[in-house]
Parts: C-alpha cells; sequence; structure tokens
C-alpha cells in the first residue's frame, strides 16, 4: 500500500521510509528485467516517494543500466573533477572511499550537479561494501515538504525569484554554472518544491547582496529540517535510487578508515527545472 495515496500495489511492496520521503520496495528482482506492469508501479512509487530503496540486490553492470534506462537516458557527470573513478563499463561509475580517501563524495546537503542548464533527473547508487561496524548512511529531505512548510507570505516573496548555481566551487573551473527558479514545479507530479541547496547556491539574483545571503542562508536551512528527511541504513547489495529534481542528499562520512564501496548511474534530466 502507497502511504501516502493509499492506492494499492499489486505486483511489487512499498513501504514508507518515512512520512515525507523515502520507500523501501520489496517484491521485486533487479537482476531481471521487470515486466511491463510492475515497471509502471515501480515509476508510481518513484513519483510518491522521491527516494526508492533495494534491499538484497547483487547487481552486475548491466543489471545497473537497464534500472536506470528505464527512467531515462544515462548521463556524465558534469564536474571537471568528481570524486567517483572509471569502472570496466562506461556507464557506471566507480565509487570507493577507505582509509587512501582525503575526502568522500556528497557530505554537503546538495541535489546532483544542480550547476548544470539540465541537471541530472535522478541518481542510482548500489554499495557493496559497507563498514563492519555500521555508519556510511545517507541523508535524504524532501523538497515538496520543504516548501509547503514555508509561510504563505514567504512563498509569495520566493515567487519569481531566480538563483545561481556554481559548481566551479565544487569541483573546479571549467564545470557549468547556471541560473534556476528558486521554486519549481515538478513535471511529474505538478508540485511545488524549493530548488536551492548549501552545495551549489550561491546566491539569489534578484535581491541585493545582502539580501540574498540572509534570505539563502535561511533557505539553506529550513531544507534540511528533520521534519522533512530521512536517514538510509546501508548494507551489503543495497540500492538508493534518487530523484534530483525534489529532493536533497548529504552522505555521512564516519567511517574512515573503513571501506564503503560501490557503484553509480547517473540519469540525464529531460529539461530544465521550471518556475512554480
Amino acid at each position: 500500500m502507497d502511504g501516502h495515496r493509499g492506492t494499492p500495489y499489486r505486483t511489487i511492496e512499498v513501504s514508507p521510509y518515512s512520512p515525507h520521503v523515502g520507500a523501501e520496495i520489496g517484491g521485486i528482482d533487479l537482476t531481471r528485467p521487470l515486466p511491463a506492469e510492475q515497471l509502471a508501479e515501480l515509476r508510481r512509487a518513484f513519483t510518491d516517494h522521491l527516494v526508492l530503496f533495494f534491499r538484497d540486490q547483487e547487481i552486475g553492470f548491466d543489471d545497473h543500466a537497464r534500472l536506470a534506462e528505464y527512467f531515462g537516458t544515462i548521463g556524465r557527470h558534469v564536474g571537471v573533477r568528481t570524486h567517483s573513478e572509471p569502472s570496466e563499463d562506461d556507464r557506471v561509475r566507480r565509487f570507493h572511499f577507505d582509509e587512501y580517501s582525503e575526502e568522500v563524495s556528497g557530505n554537503v546537503w546538495h541535489t546532483d550537479q544542480s550547476c548544470a542548464p539540465v541537471p541530472p533527473l535522478a541518481s542510482i547508487l548500489y554499495n557493496h561494501t559497507l563498514p563492519p561496524d555500521g555508519g556510511g548512511d545517507t541523508l535524504f529531505a524532501s523538497m515538496y515538504a520543504a516548501y509547503d512548510a514555508l509561510s504563505d507570505r514567504m512563498k509569495t516573496c520566493l515567487e519569481g525569484l531566480t538563483a545561481l548555481h556554481d559548481g566551479v566551487r565544487v569541483f573546479g573551473e571549467g564545470t557549468p554554472r547556471a541560473t534556476h527558479p528558486v521554486v519549481v514545479r515538478h513535471p511529474d507530479s505538478g508540485r511545488k518544491l524549493l530548488y536551492v541547496n548549501e552545495s551549489f547556491t550561491v546566491r539569489i539574483n534578484e535581491l541585493p547582496a545582502a539580501e540574498s545571503r540572509h534570505l539563502l542562508a535561511f533557505l539553506v536551512e529550513h531544507c534540511t529540517q528533520p521534519e522533512w528527511t530521512c536517514r538510509f541504513r546501508w548494507r551489503p547489495h543495497s540500492i538508493a535510487m534518487w530523484d534530483n529534481r525534489c529532493a536533497q542528499h548529504r552522505a555521512i562520512s564516519d567511517y574512515l578508515p573503513n571501506v564503503r564501496s560501490g557503484y553509480r548511474v547517473q540519469i540525464d534530466g529531460i529539461a530544465a527545472p521550471v518556475a512554480g
């Protein structure tokens, strides 16, 4: 049963992970092509829950890529410098961190590569090796819930504002910068959401510098209030798939020098975020 809309699922199990974001999916085998009805329900769960979690899925590169291609075209990271490495398959990037890692990927709240003119639609991370004593969790936050919690006066204030997202300060010179609306409307759900984040968003374009700085500081803090977040605790051969258009995430870097290792696929965006 879908925890948000009450619509029953016939071919998959959908267990909400928190009231606003995330659901664990069962009754599915990602090492095989999905039947049409099961895929349709998986897409519906993705729209409704923003982030999907899968357990005990020992997938290979072809399985990983197939899951991504159900939702769009596999893309590439826009950054000049990244924390990932090539794998044996150019569709899939390796995300491996251990005692030799100077820093880990994504340990600041963000939505992937919002600095791109057309940011990624989604990302799918598969981790096969996790620290033996726990750690390495990932936090997720609903930008629908963050927007809904604003006062009507603040919502009115934000309408029509745009913000600059700067990839250079994160990934180095040659990485794009892009301007996106502060409030956007999701193309599938039709719901409004906040589209600013701590990692990439540097200023609100229509405001003087001081007003921009203070308003942006409020929005960044507001976006990640615990009331609309969840914390995913990884186990070996788990998968997290998140919608970059409406969810933020943060990787917790509490596990070094232990190993956290896996692979990630990125799904290209279809269009730039559109004002709400």
